[in-house]
């Protein structure tokens, strides 16, 4: 016997769900999950957007900000996550290095991603606290690599707290690519933990230019600690997922945005 289908209000709280596991999703995917059709999604993100609780992007919908999105803290489920919204930033990170910098690269599977791109740099340092960047650079010996130090956070393999941000005090980073778990105009940035905090705050001191590397899907969602307004960083970085609005008010806030093609 087939199940019956559901009402609106049932599909709306499916779509919410899928939400806070994806950060965003296309109407094509929803449409499948719910197995109905497009048309019918799109009646039910016009509910919810009147309701505050979503926000339409190109293509698709992600959650409002402030509706907060859990995001896997583990290692190896956040690998996975948006690899090609990934791959993206970390081209367009990489164009900002050349032959020479001392650079700081934050915890994080972006961050990760990015250093492939980096190998046709010559006399580059790179200081990091995640152990998964630092064995990630293992590959490329010609890039001189420090690692932080400090105590480890087992859940996602990096540095942090008082020992990790000492370490950078001595340096000078042409440039810092931050990472942060969640990120908005009325927040900035967030993290899970003043541990976290402690150390971003640290290198972007000692940084010429501090660059946040964070894809759309962390748009909007608040974690428990903030790190700093969106406008003490200098630049962003981030994928196609943001709306007109958004990426107008963050210029207005004299921000350097660049906004990636979708691939």
């Amino acid at each position: 016997m087939s199940s019956s289908p559901l009402i609106p209000e049932q599909r709306q709280q499916k779509i919410t769900a899928a939400l806070q596991q994806s950060g965003a999703l296309s109407i094509r995917a929803l449409s499948q999950h719910l197995n109905v059709s497009q048309m019918t999604v799109r009646r039910d993100i016009a509910a919810l957007e009147e309701s505050g609780q979503v926000v339409s992007i190109k293509g698709g919908v992600k959650l409002s900000e402030g509706i907060s999105t859990p995001v896997p803290l583990d290692r190896a489920s956040r690998l996975a996550l948006e690899l090609h919204r990934k791959e993206a930033i970390a081209r367009e990170a990489a164009d900002r290095v050349t032959d020479g910098m001392t650079i700081f690269l934050d915890a994080g599977t972006t961050l990760q991603a990015l250093v492939p791109y980096l190998e046709p740099r010559q006399n580059l340092t790179v200081m990091t606290n995640d152990l998964f960047v630092a064995t990630t650079l293992f590959n490329y010996p010609h890039i001189r690599t420090i690692q932080t130090g400090g105590a480890i956070d087992p859940e996602i393999g990096a540095c942090q707290g008082h020992l990790a941000a000492r370490s950078v005090e001595i340096f000078n980073f042409d440039i810092a690519f931050i990472s942060s778990s969640g990120w908005s105009l009325n927040r900035g940035l967030t993290a899970p933990a003043e541990e976290k905090r402690l150390l971003k705050r640290k290198v972007m001191e000692v940084s010429t230019t501090s660059t946040l590397l964070a894809d759309t899907t962390k748009y909007g969602v608040i974690s428990m600690v903030t790190v700093c307004p969106l406008d003490e960083i200098d630049a962003i970085i981030t994928d196609w997922g943001l709306d007109s609005q958004t990426i107008e008010r963050i210029h207005e806030l004299g921000v350097n945005l660049t906004v990636t093609q979708e691939i």
